[in-house]
C-alpha cells in the first residue's frame, strides 16, 4: 500500500502538525511508498527558507508528472463526477486499490475514487 500526499497534507506537514509526522512515520515503518504528483506539490511550493522543512519531506516522495496520458485519463474522471480539480484527480489517477490519500479535501477525494471505481483509504488532515 502506497501513502499518497495531496496539497493541504504537505502544507500540514510544512506546519508541524503532529498527525502528519505520525502518518508519515508509520508509512516509514511500514516500508510503504509515499507519493504524489508534480501538480501537488505546485500547489503547496511557494520556495524560501520557509519551506525547509517541506523541502527536506519532498526529498524522500516520490513526484510523479502528468504526461499526456494521465491528462487524457485525468480529464475524463473530472468529466465522469463532474469536478474540476485536476490535482486531486491527479493523485486518484496514480493511486491503487488499497492505497491511502492523505487530504484535507475528503469529500472530492471520496467522489473521485469512487467515479474511478478504485477502493481507497481516504484520510483527512486538517492544515
Amino acid at each position: 500500500m502506497a501513502m499518497l500526499l495531496d496539497a493541504g497534507a504537505l502544507i500540514a506537514y510544512e506546519r508541524g502538525a503532529p498527525v502528519m509526522r505520525a502518518l508519515l512515520a508509520r508509512a516509514h515503518d511500514d516500508e510503504n511508498p509515499v507519493k504524489t504528483t508534480s501538480g501537488v506539490v505546485a500547489q503547496a511550493w511557494r520556495g524560501g527558507a520557509g519551506q525547509a522543512r517541506l523541502a527536506v519531506l519532498l526529498r524522500g516522495v516520490a513526484e510523479l508528472p502528468l504526461d499526456p496520458d494521465a491528462s487524457r485519463r485525468i480529464g475524463v474522471l473530472l468529466g465522469v463526477c463532474g469536478l474540476a480539480d485536476v490535482v486531486d484527480a491527479s493523485l486518484v489517477d496514480i493511486a491503487r486499490s488499497g492505497d491511502e490519500i492523505l487530504t484535507s479535501d475528503p469529500d472530492a477525494l471520496v467522489t473521485l475514487a469512487s467515479a474511478a471505481r478504485k477502493e481507497l483509504v481516504i484520510t483527512p488532515v486538517s492544515t
